[in-house]
């Protein structure tokens, strides 16, 4: 009689109550996560736009006292790291443990249900809507889209998620709002959701192709055999620290040296006055072209791409190459690039900065017709 009743003893807990545990934890997660991050401050930078509509601080191209045309140096890239950490260190913070709870307490098939729709339009209207609540920043937002990624979700769904916090941003949109032209806002909002809707479904279908061509089967990478949830809440515990960790090591200092180099090299990054740029038609579409591509490079905090188009708007570049950068400059990044590469490849994250670029020579040409 003693094997029934140590058999009893020992039983796992039951898989409802499991998962309820898990969802209940992860969205302790998320909620305390970004109302620290992100839902407070902004609710109190809308309140304060609200009154003042004028947007309050410089530009963060210009810390350090570096300016148009400064050649690289080491006191360039220091001050803007640490002007950028400063900025985004809680969101990254709130990111790394929002990942590392997506894949250690949410099962993978929920996670499955809820991205990966039947077809490649609702996937990615899903990973849209989801990003949304987050409002970060591209940086800050890849290590959750690579933690998706890594559990199952689609590539479309996955690049929906990662475009979508930056392009997306609801507080962002209202900043616009309050302090900006309302043209701004309506190329934000219509080149935005058409960016990560329709241009996380080109890139999907980019990645089929690809795997086809490589005779794979699945979009879905595979799921690892065993276990999805530790029986154990120690164990659960064991796998989140694990996770965090091996994130932290991994992608953070990948993260940091490239937003050092970018640092290093702003100077020639973005052109902040007028030099060169005349009013004909071909010198325009130049100028846009390469506020594109530069833009898709550089990396900002969230909503930094406010004073930086500002200024530009003040020294007289035209609408072309404003309208380019609002989208290009939040929408990816280098180090986000960097970050993303491990879980997509390296042609579907090249392709998504293409992608971007393309975007972002459509919001201007909008913004020039407005």
């Amino acid at each position: 009689m003693a094997a029934p009743s140590r058999t009893h003893d020992t039983a796992p807990v039951p898989t409802r109550t499991r998962l309820a545990l898990g969802l209940l934890v992860m969205v302790i997660v998320f909620v305390v996560a970004l109302l620290w991050a992100k839902w407070l401050p902004y609710t109190a930078k809308v309140i304060g736009l609200g009154h003042s509509h004028a947007w309050s601080g410089g530009s963060i191209l210009e810390v350090g006292g570096v300016r148009p045309g400064d050649s690289p140096s080491w006191q360039a890239a220091v001050s803007f790291l640490l002007a950028y950490l400063v900025a985004v260190w809680k969101a990254l913070v709130a990111a790394l443990l929002i990942s590392a709870a997506l894949q250690v307490l949410i099962p993978r098939d929920w996670l499955l249900r809820a991205l990966n729709r039947r077809g490649r339009w609702s996937s990615a209207v899903a990973g849209g809507l989801l990003s949304t609540p987050s409002m970060m920043c591209t940086c800050c937002t890849a290590p959750v889209a690579a933690g998706l990624r890594r559990g199952g979700a689609s590539t479309t769904a996955s690049v929906a998620y990662w475009l979508g916090n930056p392009l997306l941003n609801p507080a962002v949109v209202a900043f616009l709002l309050l302090v900006a032209p309302w043209q701004w806002t309506a190329v934000r909002i219509v080149v935005g959701v058409l960016t990560v809707v329709a241009g996380a479904v080109l890139v999907g279908r980019l990645a089929d192709r690809g795997r086809r061509a490589d005779g794979g089967e699945s979009d879905v990478p595979p799921v690892p055999t065993g276990p999805d949830q530790p029986v154990e809440a120690t164990a659960v515990a064991v796998r989140f620290v694990r996770t965090l960790t091996r994130m932290t090591l991994v992608l953070v200092p990948e993260y940091l040296a490239v937003v050092l180099l970018i640092g290093a090299f702003r100077g020639w990054l973005l052109p902040l006055a007028r030099n060169g740029i005349g009013d004909g038609l071909p010198t325009v579409i130049a100028a846009m072209v390469v506020a594109a591509v530069l833009g898709t490079l550089f990396v900002i905090p969230t909503a930094g791409e406010i004073p930086i188009v500002q200024g530009l708007a003040v020294v007289g570049l035209p609408p072309a190459v404003l309208g380019a950068l609002l989208i290009t400059l939040p929408a990816v990044s280098l180090p986000s690039m960097v970050m993303m590469q491990r879980s997509l490849g390296t042609r579907i994250t090249t392709a998504t900065a293409v992608l971007v670029v393309l975007a972002g020579m459509l919001g201007g040409v909008v913004l020039w017709a407005l």
